[in-house]
């Protein structure tokens, strides 16, 4: 099979197309003949060498695709209602930036009606991601307020719009008025131009001075110390990714006095058995809103899979608003 290597930790163009010995599935997994592998910002890390995969993982990047299940443990895939020559989209513990990729069978969701292997290409990372961290670690309810840090990025795009479908309102922050407009559009009932505007203050005017119920936070650093300021009583902050710093300090005393919750998670590491339990209700609870359109694909670009490094520049760049996929072109 043709894949995308990362030749040596460094910048975008270590990506590689080479030749690769075709995977084979092991017990409880099956083989998709990839059609789009979304791009994450975990490829990005682990290209840098600073997300080396787990244990058993594949080293080629890549955390989710689309594409037809071509073989795999029949056992798993009748437990999990899948069978051969089905079209599904996977969440994959790495190897997706390749032509056949191995994954769970419990990873794996039908491609909702109406969408093609490139829009259900960019679903599967972002959806486990919003839902373990948003409605199942913070607990997000109808009637209360979420606040999304990177309203634009992939993840954000998916939060805006799962939150919102779900009875939550949304405030969403982005780098540019432009930005700010998409995260409108997309559903978001406030945006904040973070270059500007402190969002915090902010957060706590839209909110009538009471604060949100969670935020969503990619950034860390010193963004959490006004994160704490902008909870309101009993509020939650997860945080999924550190590109502001791993280091933050903030009142402590105020996380006492309102009761607030500070936590994070990492998807990737997690047992196959978890993220099966985050596929089934995805498949249960989202599912049909993408079905029916209340939740759609947002595709900033779509590029063929040996441009591999023209896409992790764009991802760089953080001009992009929504999913960025590689396609291919063996595939029709």
């Amino acid at each position: 099979m043709k894949a995308i290597e990362i030749s040596r930790p460094g910048p975008p163009d270590v990506l590689t197309l080479v030749d690769r010995a075709d995977p084979v599935p092991g017990m409880g997994e099956v083989l998709i003949r990839v059609a789009a592998s979304g791009v994450n910002r975990p490829d990005v890390l682990q290209r840098m060498g600073a997300y080396p995969p787990p244990p058993g993982a594949s080293d080629l990047p890549g955390l989710e695709v689309a594409g037809v299940i071509v073989a795999g443990d029949a056992e798993a895939m009748a437990a999990a209602g899948l069978s051969i020559g089905q079209r599904v989209c996977a969440l994959t513990p790495g190897g997706g930036y390749a032509e056949l990729c191995v994954t769970p069978a419990v990873q794996c969701l039908p491609v909702p009606d109406g969408l093609s292997d490139i829009e259900a290409a960019s679903l599967p990372e972002t959806c486990f991601t919003v839902w373990s961290n948003v409605f199942m670690r913070a607990a997000l309810q109808p009637g209360e307020t979420l606040l999304i840090q990177g309203g634009t990025s992939g993840i954000g795009v998916t939060a805006i719009q799962m939150a919102k479908a779900l009875g939550a309102t949304v405030i969403a922050t982005a780098g540019s008025d432009a930005k700010c407009r998409a995260c409108l559009d997309l559903g978001a009932d406030h945006a904040i131009n973070y270059r500007t505007t402190d969002f915090a203050e902010a957060a706590r005017q839209f909110t009538g001075g009471r604060g949100v119920d969670v935020i969503l936070d990619m950034v860390a650093g010193d963004y959490v110390a006004r994160e704490v300021t902008a909870l309101a009583e009993d509020g939650r902050l997860v945080i999924i990714a550190v590109q502001g710093g791993v280091k933050a300090q903030f009142d402590a005393g105020l996380v006492l006095r309102r009761r607030l919750m500070v936590t994070g998670s990492t998807l990737r590491p997690r047992p196959v058995a978890f993220k099966g339990a985050v596929a089934a209700a995805l498949r249960e609870r989202v599912w049909p809103l993408i079905a029916s359109g209340r939740i759609r694909p947002v595709l900033h670009s779509v590029l063929p899979a040996a441009d591999a490094a023209q896409a992790h520049a764009l991802m760089e760049s953080n001009q992009h608003v929504g999913k960025i996929v590689l396609t291919w072109p063996s595939v029709a």
